[in-house]
């Protein structure tokens, strides 16, 4: 498969006029409102850490990620640590493999790293978030609601990962998808 990239694409921040197309996007993207209502959800009970979007060069919202908190649940070492769980990344279906996800995911996780985020967890397919650094091996050390191939973690600097093992709570929104 050819990957074509958008020419001048801008991510940015999340700003509240663009509900309504994200809403949208997310709802087309995964063929269901499920994920859509989720980030809505953990929008407006302030879970979000992180909101982006990537924009096309006329104006056109095309990608959107965001990124919820992850509450350490045991006391430790790994108390402290800031934790961020990516879910979802979604791009509009007719603009798939174009790199807007892409973009997308490596532009977030660089911003989330200079805001002292330590560790991101991801529940995915294990074919596509190995590239960005994830790694179900390291996510065994987290040990919460979510298990096995599909459940990765990143490390956002060496500290965090003599803070493992812990134990995590996932933002309450997320009951409804286990």
């Amino acid at each position: 498969m050819s990957v074509t990239a958008i020419p001048n694409l801008t991510v940015r921040d999340f700003a509240p006029a663009d509900e309504t197309t994200v809403r949208d996007l997310v709802t087309a993207a995964f063929s269901s409102d499920r994920e859509a209502k989720l980030v809505h959800t953990l929008r407006h009970c302030g879970a979000l850490v992180l909101e982006q979007v990537a924009v096309d060069e006329n104006g056109r919202i095309v990608g959107h990620v965001a990124y919820s908190r992850v509450t350490p649940a045991a006391i430790g070492p790994g108390q402290a640590m800031q934790i961020a769980c990516l879910a979802p990344v979604s791009v509009w279906p007719e603009m798939q493999h174009k790199g807007i996800g892409t973009t997308l995911i490596r532009n977030s996780l660089e911003k989330l790293q200079e805001h002292g985020e330590d560790l991101v967890l991801v529940l995915g397919p294990p074919a596509y978030y190995p590239r960005f650094g994830f790694d179900a091996e390291l996510a065994k050390k987290v040990q919460g609601p979510y298990a096995g191939a599909a459940f990765m973690a990143l490390a956002l600097n060496d500290a965090c990962v003599r803070d493992l093992p812990i134990e995590v709570a996932f933002a309450t929104p997320f009951e409804d998808f286990e």
